[in-house]
């Protein structure tokens, strides 16, 4: 544009039958005709979850968000969706589904600004900036008249701060998109910024700053900036809170309101924008809609703001130490972590991405099989996480993070050594063409028969696209690998040595040996030189480890993409195709999306799991082992785009496979094999119950889910407590129990299997077929349950108010729950992709219900209810009949009464070995008319219990 504002505009006209047709401001004649969907999974990664979806064994390390980001939660968490398999879907459903008939309309621009760019006494100013740009236009004037707008018309927003980059985004209904645009660009063009909204913005960010404090990822990366030399940006506090943008400038006599307008003016300017559309409308009427709209963003004509001349961030015989630090959750960890030049401008070779995938190998001859059969780690992951902080203009960061064991956490040097150890056989084998080509080929696979997105995430991913790649690799240049060039491969490798490393070892046995804290999250650690043994032996050339070695061929790629011919008549919905005393198979073969994929999805179903407390955390304990053993031989599986999970739910054991369909029977094959001759050792069973306990306790120290596990405990009949298994854990369990208890599973259930995708109904049935024939298990003799009876609660509101379980975390904790059998939800759109029409029928054989056109009978539903209707069912639901249960979870903190809030996880009682236990506290004087929960068993005992609940039409 002529403002310098550069812009792709999306036609999503048809978008099932092939590529949506994109155009680039700067090339108007041309359109381009690559995929433009990226991927998109409800599952990113493959292994065991247990019930309330806490990823088999994770590490926190290994997925750091951006500085300043607006996150839900924490995202120390690879995939921690907190919820069990039911909620999982339903949650995925509903964010989905917003009231409209067709795919939404969205756009996204990215400023190349971002918190490297934070003046040195005002901290968190370009995160600030981010929020009060947004607090009305002078075209809109209504502060929240944007965020109103969005929601009346199914819409939503929402924008991130990276270092060097600021991300806004919004969807919207398509007929209501150029509204949306006009009324969003205005925050570009001419953003009121008022005065008086400062406060309450400042009080936003603090806000966001207080939820990411008991984040051990955002704890350790705020520590490792830190350690950079002085007048780096690294080194920047790029949050911001109450202190940096309220309190200190006003001791300092710093006037916030005119430097965040002068910072806006510097930084907002078009020519630093990127700007991508997409919308079910013709090109020409996008770069109509665009033109006009954005041209009126002003352009200061002053260069972007740069770091790339700035020299490396450590000085590296102050980087190559030790530093212990003390971590809010119970894990150990190490991380060895090396600063090397930027390599952004090597995204055609992706050299990061090479060795990362060898290094994070987990098949034969890897360093994390090598450290599992040694009982020193768990999980290993090593690569750049392509945030702002950890690959810029002035560096790239380069990690190797491994979850250890008890024994591995006296043992890490000698972790370390054998990471060095694998680092150093690469340096010397040098680039293996091979490897690359296959790597290449898997991406290119998993790109050509991807998905459809959200477009509100894809036009998010393509508008930084634009800020890093030619023009040519916009769609493509996070994805694929284009050129290999060994030379830049070798160059990254070789500056992999130990004498550049920086080792940090988390652990909460660490407390006691840390006496610094770090500035704004207030980590406990200390700084010590590398143990002189080792590091004499790193600067020395240290022998190789001959049971190190490159993994083979991968015999898991697909290389048959044909579409399968039906083989009987096709439906519009699963159709039972196989039933027995056994168990029964649906199936549905794709006609829709028309991709060489499968999604294939057990539930083996056992009344054993829920008889006891310890035959729940016997079922978590054996499914994690079960996890483990698959980590070896089906890593190459997950490697070529064949995705598994082992979900132990609540009533029994999901396996959840998914990808292309030409090898997917094979992974699916070996977990059934696993599963018949399911074995452990003692030193695995210790170190898996070892890993469960920091797991248990983990869940317990998160006011949100510690407040799910109170309303469940309420609300389900014969529910057990996370506290209940956790102390059944403490108190120990034998050998010859889990044994037992695996025998017995085995031997009796009922197995449910969905298949769909790209399969014939003949092969489909070999799944059931084949679980069958392997485990050779009996009927159950009774039908068992899937669901948990709900107590009847009284017409009165309950307050269940209890105090976090953690000392050291200032957070709090609402949930509200009315209690009416069910409000029809506005359901009406499009599968954007295979998964969201797996993730509802799946949801259908979970639950035992089958309704599979509940959707289509819904949104009847819907057009039948008229507003007198819902005024008569809210006023039904908010009279004195009203069934309402409130739980608060209360964070410490000088407001509640209590002492100064600690940084570090100080957790009652957990220090003298005892069981945490519920605080009940008193409701506050302003909640007088509620009936207050004080012993949820005792209250509970005295509820009628309903019905099991179905809508079966």
């Amino acid at each position: 544009m002529q403002n310098g504002l550069c812009a792709l505009l999306i036609s999503d006209l048809n978008y099932l039958d092939g590529a949506p047709a994109a155009l680039s401001s700067e090339e108007e004649d041309e359109e381009d005709d690559d995929e433009s969907e990226e991927a998109s999974d409800e599952d990113d990664d493959s292994g065991a979850e247990i019930e309330d979806g806490r990823e088999g064994f994770d590490d926190e390390d290994c997925d750091e968000g951006d500085e300043g980001e607006d996150n839900d939660g924490d995202n120390e968490d690879f995939n921690d969706p907190d919820d069990s398999e039911l909620e999982e879907l339903a949650e995925k459903e509903e964010t989905r589904k917003r009231g409209c008939t067709e795919k939404q309309s969205a756009a996204a621009l990215c400023v190349a600004v971002g918190s490297f760019s934070d003046p040195e006494d005002l901290p968190g100013l370009a995160h600030f900036l981010e929020h009060m740009v947004f607090m009305g236009s002078l075209k809109y004037p209504d502060e929240n008249g944007f965020d109103a707008f969005l929601k009346k018309h199914g819409g939503s927003d929402n924008a991130s701060t990276d270092c060097e980059r600021t991300v806004f985004q919004f969807d919207v209904q398509r007929k209501y998109f150029k509204e949306a645009l006009d009324r969003w660009a205005q925050f570009f063009i001419h953003p009121l910024m008022i005065r008086d909204a400062i406060d309450r913005e400042v009080e936003a960010v603090d806000s966001e700053y207080q939820l990411a404090r008991p984040s051990d990822a955002n704890r350790k990366e705020m520590l490792f900036g830190s350690l950079a030399r002085p007048g780096h940006p690294m080194k920047k506090f790029f949050w911001g809170n109450a202190d940096t943008l309220k309190h200190e400038p006003k001791m300092n006599n710093i006037d916030t309101y005119t430097r965040l307008r002068d910072f806006w003016q510097r930084h907002y300017s078009a020519h630093y924008m990127t700007l991508v559309v997409q919308s079910k409308e013709t090109l020409d009427t996008l770069e109509k809609w665009v033109t006009e709209i954005f041209s009126e963003i002003p352009n200061n004509g002053l260069p972007k703001p740069s770091f790339g001349h700035l020299t490396q961030p450590f000085d590296t015989p102050e980087f190559h130490k030790l530093y212990r630090v003390v971590p809010i959750r119970k894990v150990h960890s190490l991380s060895i972590t090396w600063a090397l030049p930027p390599q952004e401008q090597y995204y055609r070779v992706k050299p990061l991405h090479y060795i990362s995938w060898l290094v994070g190998h987990e098949g034969k001859g890897s360093v994390l099989s090598f450290l599992r059969k040694k009982f020193w780690a768990l999980a290993l992951y090593g690569g750049n996480g392509e945030t702002g902080f950890e690959q810029n203009s002035t560096y790239s960061i380069f990690s190797i993070s491994v979850t250890l064991t008890d024994e591995g956490y006296k043992h890490f040097y000698e972790v370390a050594h054998v990471v060095f150890q694998y680092v150093k056989m690469l340096q010397k084998r040098g680039p293996d063409k091979r490897i690359w080509e296959e790597i290449q080929k898997i991406e290119a696979n998993e790109f050509h028969y991807q998905e459809q997105t959200d477009p509100v995430d894809y036009v998010e991913s393509l508008c930084e696209n634009m800020q890093l790649f030619q023009k040519e690799d916009f769609l493509t240049g996070d994805q694929l690998l284009f050129e290999y060039k060994p030379e830049i491969i070798a160059d990254a490798l070789n500056q992999l040595s130990p004498q550049r490393a920086n080792l940090v070892l988390l652990s909460a046995a660490n407390e006691g040996q840390c006496h610094l804290k770090e500035r704004w999250f207030g980590t406990q650690y200390s700084v010590e030189d590398i143990d002189k043994y080792w590091s004499d032996l790193w600067a020395s050339d240290f022998e190789l480890n001959q049971d190190l070695h490159l993994p083979e061929e991968n015999k898991y790629i697909a290389t048959d993409f044909a579409l399968k011919v039906a083989d009987c008549p096709e439906t519009e919905y699963p159709a039972k195709t196989l039933s027995t005393q056994q168990g029964c198979l649906w199936y549905r073969k794709d006609d829709k999306f028309k991709i060489p994929k499968g999604y294939v999805r057990f539930h083996l179903i056992s009344p054993l799991i829920q008889q006891s407390a310890e035959n729940i955390v016997l079922f978590d304990t054996f499914v994690n082992i079960l996890s483990h053993n698959l980590g070896e031989p089906a890593y190459e599986a997950d490697v070529a785009q064949l995705e598994y999970k082992l979900v132990a739910g609540e009533h029994g054991l999901v396996i959840r496979v998914k990808g292309f369909n030409h090898k997917l029977p094979l992974l699916f094959q070996l977990i059934i094999d696993y599963l018949s001759d399911f074995s452990f050792t003692p030193a695995v069973f210790e170190m898996i119950t070892e890993q469960l306990k920091k797991t248990y306790f983990n869940i317990l120290i998160k006011p949100e889910t510690l407040a799910k596990d109170v309303r469940l405990l309420i609300l389900e009949h014969s529910r057990w407590s996370m506290i209940d298994k956790y102390q059944t854990l403490m108190n120990g369990l034998s050998i010859e129990s889990l044994s037992s208890f695996v025998k017995a599973f085995k031997s009796q259930l009922f197995v449910e299997g969905l298949v769909q995708g790209n399969f014939t109904s003949r092969v489909s049935t070999d799944f059931l077929n084949y679980v069958v024939q392997k485990l050779q298990f009996a009927p159950l003799a009774h039908p068992c349950p899937v669901q948990f009876r709900v107590v009847d609660l009284p017409n009165t509101h309950l307050l269940c108010k209890v105090k976090t379980l953690n000392k050291g975390d200032a957070n709090s904790e609402v949930t509200v729950y009315y209690q009416v059998t069910a409000l029809i939800k506005l359901k009406e759109c499009e599968d954007s992709h295979l998964g969201e029409e797996v993730d509802r029928n799946w949801n259908e054989v979970v639950t035992q219900q089958y309704l599979f056109d509940r959707l289509a009978r819904e949104i009847e539903a819907l057009k039948s209810v008229t507003k007198s209707d819902l005024v008569t069912w809210f006023q039904a639901h908010r009279s004195n009949k009203k069934k309402v249960l409130s739980v608060h979870v209360v964070g410490y903190g000088k407001h509640e009464g209590d002492s100064e809030v600690t940084a570090v996880a100080e957790v009652q009682n957990s220090s003298s070995g005892e069981i945490p236990h519920l605080i009940f506290l008193p409701p506050s004087s302003l909640m007088t008319n509620v009936t207050s929960i004080k012993d949820i068993k005792a209250y509970t005992s005295t509820l009628n219990v309903l019905p099991y609940h179905k809508i079966l039409k």
